[in-house]
Parts: C-alpha cells; sequence; structure tokens
C-alpha cells in the first residue's frame, strides 16, 4: 500500500471522529445519540421502514437496529406499524413527537454544520462533493452495496 493511500485513509478516519464528536455536542442536548438521529432521519410518520431496510441503510446488524429502535420506542420517539404488504413484517415510524425533536435537532444540526464546515470557499466545496460522491461510489462498489444517490 502506497505511503499516500494510507494518509488519505488516516485523514478520512480523522475527519469521521472530529465530525462525530461535533454531532455528539450538538445532539446531546435533544437526548440523542448519532446513531439515533441517524435513524429518525430515515423515518416519516405515514408509511415508516422497515427494520431490514434500516439496517441495509445504515450498514449495521438487525439487533443494532432492534436496540435502537427499542431505545427511540422507549422515549416516545417512534412506533412499530405492521407492514401493510407484509403482515409477517414491521415497520418503524416517527411519531408526533419524534417529528418534533428530529426537526428541531436537524435545524441545530444544520447550523453546526455551518459553523464546523465554512472553512473552504464555495467552489472548493463543490470540487471536493465531487471526489467524494466518486470515493462514496468506490467504496459502496468496493462492498458491493448500491449507489443510492
Amino acid at each position: 500500500m502506497s505511503p499516500d493511500i494510507q494518509r488519505i485513509y488516516r485523514l478520512f478516519h480523522d475527519l469521521y471522529v472530529l465530525l462525530d464528536a461535533g454531532d455528539r455536542e450538538v445532539l446531546q442536548p435533544f437526548g440523542l445519540t448519532s446513531s439515533q438521529y441517524t435513524l429518525l432521519t430515515l423515518l416519516d410518520t405515514d408509511q415508516g421502514q422497515r427494520l431490514t431496510t434500516l439496517s441495509d441503510r445504515l450498514l449495521v446488524a438487525r439487533s443494532t437496529i432492534t436496540r435502537l429502535v427499542d431505545q427511540l420506542e422507549a422515549a416516545g420517539l417512534v412506533h412499530r406499524v405492521i407492514d401493510p404488504a407484509d403482515r409477517r413484517a414491521q415497520r418503524v415510524a416517527l411519531s408526533l413527537a419524534g417529528e418534533k425533536l428530529v426537526t428541531l435537532a436537524a435545524a441545530a444540526h444544520q447550523l453546526s454544520l455551518g459553523q464546523r464546515l465554512n472553512g473552504l470557499p464555495e467552489s472548493e466545496q463543490r470540487a471536493l462533493m465531487d471526489l467524494l460522491v466518486k470515493v462514496r461510489s468506490g467504496l459502496r462498489a468496493n462492498l458491493q452495496i448500491a449507489d443510492t444517490d
């Protein structure tokens, strides 16, 4: 492995750690972990999502999703509903309290991201985004994960 590849990986890792620390700081007043927040942002109040879909989207084990959903359900932020397409399956949907909380948390998160990531001019942000999309596509292809956006 070339030293540059190792350095690129290390930079990505460091960025992840720094972004995660900032997320934890901004989400803590809402009583949310980064994982809980991410899961909540994938839900709506109507149809919800299947547990297996959430597991696939977040690249975590189904048991992890079940634990997160149990925590959020105990807090009154989500509820389970029967999947109309398969009555054996369950979907998870936002409660009204969950919708309100995720709206507030998302606004605070967006403001925080603006403060944390404002160091680059817009043209460099666009160039960085183009490069990151390419890296993400390559990583997904390597892991045989469909590109969803």
